[in-house]
């Protein structure tokens, strides 16, 4: 039921925009693979919501150790990234090289029913966990990319991350239901999440098609030195690939931001995961609107304005107290900004890059942004463990304005093959 009315949402979004003249054809894999990715995210984020108030409150971990799992959770993600990309391209099989990363996924919502209460256990399961996702970003990016037209390209991501954050909303509510049903049964958030996961690799293994030949040249192989000169001489990506990494080393990871969203308004801990669930709700809003606004005037602009976005949602969470209204329009901003940079930013190296080094490139660049974010995710946990939360918060504000600026000089000024 949840699928048929995010496809009826999503196609009364495009008419209501007059959708005839902005729509280009989006392939069937695409929405497959939106639906692959709306299942793992629906058992993802019924263990990533709970995570850090369980980990904080409930295990008593600091600030600072917090960043670090924290960090793993970003970082951990780009060190199988370039691996993943890179398979996809040497032997075109991009849907083979997700799946793998997918039923990775799917072994470690397992290892989370043995792990107990040991954090150090629990930051392991989730570092080889987000490992599996960074190897299935790259090739699931570039079969969406390679499934649809260049006029079109940032409308078939917005479909994408639109049915994306729709398991990101429907995840939080499940582990929300189970757990005020039965408090503190996290085995079975981790059993009905491992259940879904299994769905979402059915998916993705019957429903999507490989589109790219198979034919490999075995006489000159696709190599990593000739790969990376390849994406070096892409018109415009060196200077994306820089200007995505200053802004993921500005970025407050959304854990950190809720956390100190619920300090501030003293929130009521059982309802920490509904933070998640409204910011995912403004994402399955927003995302196909941005896209298809980013199509027609310009993803470079696009992009950079859902930082200015961003700003302001750590402006309105600065105070030392803040309304409830306040966290909900904060929550409501920070999905915003997601609407306008994720799938946004894909599609502009989608756009420059060759389609024979596309998954590698993609996965340089998301790579890159999510080191900047692990090295952010562990500054803010270390200035505040030794400031307080608001000397953090001020520092990445201050860090976010200038990054956004220097990430205009450097995305050029304006975007490449639309």
């Amino acid at each position: 039921m949840y699928q048929v009315d995010a496809v009826a949402a999503l196609r009364q979004t495009a008419h209501a925009l007059r959708g005839r003249r902005f729509w280009p054809h989006v392939s069937r894999n695409v929405v497959a693979l939106g639906f692959t990715s709306l299942l793992t995210d629906v058992s993802s984020e019924m263990v990533a919501t709970v995570l850090p108030i369980y980990l904080v409150l409930y295990l008593g971990l600091t600030p600072l150790q917090y960043g670090l799992v924290d960090g793993l959770y970003h970082g951990m993600t780009a060190l199988l990234r370039l691996a993943g990309g890179f398979a996809s391209d040497r032997t075109r099989r991009d849907k083979e090289v997700a799946a793998v990363g997918y039923g990775t996924s799917v072994l470690c919502r397992i290892g989370l029913l043995g792990a107990g209460g040991s954090w150090p256990l629990i930051a392991g399961i989730v570092a080889v966990d987000r490992a599996a996702k960074g190897l299935r970003a790259a090739p699931r990016d570039a079969l969406i990319s390679l499934s649809s037209g260049r006029a079109g390209l940032a409308t078939s991501f917005g479909v994408h991350r639109a049915l994306d954050s729709t398991g990101a909303m429907l995840g939080p509510l499940v582990a929300l239901a189970i757990l005020s049903v039965a408090p503190d049964a996290y085995d079975l958030v981790f059993v009905t999440s491992f259940a879904v996961a299994v769905v979402g690799l059915g998916v993705l293994w019957l429903f999507v098609r490989s589109v790219r030949g198979l034919t490999i040249d075995r006489e000159r192989p696709l190599r990593p030195g000739p790969a990376l000169r390849s994406l070096l001489a892409a018109r415009g990506f060196a200077g994306l690939t820089c200007a995505g990494t200053l802004l993921g080393l500005a970025t407050v990871s959304d854990g950190f931001l809720y956390l100190v969203l619920q300090e501030r308004t003293g929130l009521n801990p059982g309802l920490f995961p509904l933070l998640y669930v409204g910011t995912a709700g403004s994402f399955l809003l927003l995302a196909l609107p941005a896209g298809m606004l980013a199509d027609r005037l310009g993803r470079r602009a696009t992009f950079l304005a859902g930082h200015g976005v961003l700003v302001l949602a750590y402006l309105i969470a600065l105070p030392e107290e803040v309304s409830v209204g306040n966290l909900a329009v904060c929550v409501l901003l920070l999905g915003g900004y997601y609407a306008l940079t994720e799938g946004v930013l894909m599609a502009l190296a989608s756009a420059m890059l060759p389609a024979d080094v596309r998954g590698t490139g993609l996965a340089l660049l998301t790579t890159m942004t999510s080191l900047g974010r692990l090295a952010a995710s562990v500054a803010f946990g270390a200035v505040w463990a030794g400031y307080g939360s608001t000397a953090a918060l001020t520092g990445f504000v201050v860090a976010l304005v200038a990054a956004t600026g220097l990430a205009a000089a450097l995305a050029g000024s304006r975007d490449h093959g639309a």
